[in-house]
């Protein structure tokens, strides 16, 4: 089949709609279950480029969760330490330890779960029961994986009554090396983005600092990867193999490293122990759950999560307040996380930004006429930066 009709385009009178193979040639995707629209397919082959290109630079099983064409997060099939597996919400998945895959899913999904609500999934493998399972009680419109087995096809399939999307990738499928695609019917032809990043993209480093232990490189590694698919200008966090902020699409450098270490900070504090230890009324679902700790983490909407009508709601017992102090004391103990940039950094504020939120490692391009200044913040604080010497623009 080199076809598939859409029901319709990004929006509903966009019609008709359809993906196809120009060439005459099958297309490398089987729809098994449901019947994905147009920006379905835009996460679906965004995010399979992702998880592929991951597992091929790590050697790890891979995952992503996608929303409107960027990445929440990705992240590598680590085992997940128990406060982690609190925050992400999967500490009772039976079997999650023997599967790297669904480890990988369960980072990725609990990075930012309100961004990853109603997400697209990727696995760089074929899907397993445990992955399934961890999806399964999930918001979620879809999932693109090389195959599944009998038992994860099942309970996906039975997934959002019967109409889940479930796509199974060729994995052998290889593009044409010059993409083309048409903007206010005008055709665009570019070379197909086929840089490779691995290990040995990180050799030059700038800074008096030159310790680049092999566990930060893989993290530089999942930021920069994460990056070449996300809508520019972006900024990346990454932490233990898996993507913790991801800030994306923004007009200026500063506001997507900003964004993108709000989010961090904020899965940070969702491994506290005053967050953790959080006692909500029975029948208070994961997405509630989600929302309200996101509101007590807010400096701003804390007062209302703790106010009489709203933690009678959703609490059993009535949260311990987390005040904006006791948080920015948290955060300053942390370090050792990395972070990558899609282009150079313009102004060391991005440095300065970052080591706030505990950045000990930076991969950038490198070339902006302020390069001396950006080593020299960067020297300021003792991190490891290194020039990769390649921009990676994503649209």
């Amino acid at each position: 089949m080199n076809e598939f009709s859409l029901k319709y385009g990004c929006n509903p009178n966009q019609k008709p709609a359809r993906i196809f193979m120009a060439d005459g040639s099958d297309l490398p995707v089987e729809v098994l279950n449901g019947r994905p629209g147009y920006i379905n397919f835009l996460d679906a082959f965004n995010s399979w480029q992702l998880v592929k290109e991951l597992k091929e630079a790590t050697g790890m099983a891979s995952a992503t969760s996608f929303k409107h064409v960027s990445p929440t997060s990705a992240a590598v099939g680590r085992k997940l330490p128990e406060d982690l597996k609190r925050s992400c919400f999967v500490e009772d998945i039976d079997g999650l330890d023997d599967s790297p895959l669904a480890c990988a899913y369960a980072r990725a999904r609990g990075t930012d779960r309100m961004s990853s609500f109603g997400d697209w999934i990727a696995l760089s493998d074929e899907c397993d029961e445990v992955t399934a399972r961890i999806i399964a009680r999930e918001v979620s419109d879809g999932i693109i994986a090389p195959g599944y087995t009998a038992e994860a096809l099942r309970i996906l399939s039975a997934k959002r009554k019967g109409g889940y999307n479930i796509v199974k990738m060729n994995p052998d499928y290889r593009p044409a090396e010059i993409e083309r695609k048409q903007v206010f019917g005008i055709t665009f032809e570019q070379g197909r983005n086929a840089f490779r990043i691995d290990r040995e993209l990180l050799g030059n480093i700038v800074t008096k600092n030159r310790e680049l232990p092999e566990d930060k490189a893989v993290d530089l590694i999942v930021s920069l990867i994460t990056l070449k698919y996300t809508q520019s200008n972006s900024v990346c966090f990454a932490e233990d193999g898996q993507a913790i902020g991801v800030g994306a699409g923004q007009q200026s450098r500063i506001h997507c490293t900003r964004l993108a270490a709000q989010k961090a900070d904020l899965w940070h504090l969702r491994r506290h122990e005053k967050v953790l230890s959080l006692q909500f009324a029975e029948g208070v679902g994961r997405p509630e759950k989600n929302n309200i700790i996101d509101l007590y983490l807010s400096d701003d909407e804390a007062e209302e999560v703790l106010g009489e009508g709203v933690w009678r709601k959703y609490f059993a017992v009535r949260p311990a307040p987390f005040s904006k102090e006791e948080k920015r004391a948290y955060l300053d103990t942390l370090s050792g996380v990395s972070l990558g940039s899609d282009a150079f950094f313009p102004f060391s504020d991005n440095i300065e930004r970052a080591f706030r939120s505990g950045v000990s490692y930076v991969a950038q391009p490198g070339g902006s006429v302020r390069d001396d200044l950006v080593i020299e913040a960067a020297d300021a604080h003792g991190m490891v930066m290194c020039f990769t010497g390649m921009r990676l623009f994503h649209h």
